[in-house]
């Protein structure tokens, strides 16, 4: 086997740009072609309007509610990323606080593109994995960032701050969902290492259903020992363990047609 097939056998498992091949001192004409069109998906992503008002009803889940952050515009908020970590005023005042375990903010974040293909999908895997928990109304924020989780979660009286935000597109993906988790958000004040990520939600990457198990369990480890962040580690094994036995469950509970 040549040092070419080796490469070439490489990409394979990754969807890395990997044995790309050469055309003189250039690319081959389709990997430029590749090229352009994974970058014009990505510029897609960042610039594409979202469309709050489908998300809601893809989620089809009562008292839903959609908010502005203070970015005037698309451009306002890629050039200040400030605007997109606190609410307007408009939309601060049509929150009533109460008394929840926990706030689930749905943002368009860098990628409207992967929030508009998963987002209502994953906010329903989040709900049904944790049923037992005193939800807050669900809340849709368009042009916000991870912090506007904070602002929400505290107008709202949320114990705990979820936020389901569009990552920045790469060259390999333009769909990913980044989840963060925190708990007792502050504005202003919380800071990332206080809260937990999983990243790179998407069929492609790490699977929806995967990733809300993963959030369940951090919920959970979260309320019991009262923070988030870097003193909060995933027990990898007790996932499993979790996800096993779930599909232990339906297994035996699917009917056995035929059979002895």
């Amino acid at each position: 086997m040549s040092d070419r097939d080796e490469w070439h056998a490489f990409a394979a498992f990754t969807p890395a740009r990997v044995a790309l091949g050469r055309a003189g001192n250039g690319l081959p004409t389709s990997r430029m072609l590749e090229f352009q069109l994974a970058h014009a998906r990505a510029r897609d992503a960042v610039q594409r309007p979202f469309d709050a008002k489908r998300i809601a009803s893809a989620l089809d889940r009562p008292g839903t509610l959609l908010l502005q952050t203070q970015a005037t515009d698309r451009q306002n908020y890629l050039m200040n990323p400030d605007v997109g970590r606190s609410l307007s005023e408009t939309s601060r005042a049509s929150l009533e606080r109460g008394s929840y375990d926990a706030a689930l903010v749905i943002a368009d974040g860098l990628s409207s593109t992967a929030i508009d293909a998963h987002g209502a999908a994953l906010a329903h895997l989040i709900l049904s994995n944790l049923p037992t928990l005193n939800w807050a109304p669900v809340t849709i924020a368009s042009r916000g960032r991870v912090a506007i989780g904070d602002d929400i979660a505290q107008a709202l009286g949320a114990q705990l701050g979820i936020v389901l935000i569009g990552e920045r597109p790469g060259l390999s993906a333009a769909d990913a969902v980044g989840i963060y988790l925190t708990f007792a958000p502050r504005p202003s004040v919380t800071t990332n290492s206080e809260r937990n990520c999983i990243s790179n939600v998407r069929p492609g990457g790490l699977a929806l259903a995967d990733a809300a198990l993963r959030l369940a369990w951090l919920v959970t480890a979260a309320r019991k020992r009262r923070l988030t962040g870097i003193e909060l580690k995933e027990d990898a094994l007790e996932v499993q363990a979790i996800a096993e036995g779930r599909a232990l469950a339906r297994c035996e509970s699917t009917p056995r047609l035929g059979g002895r």
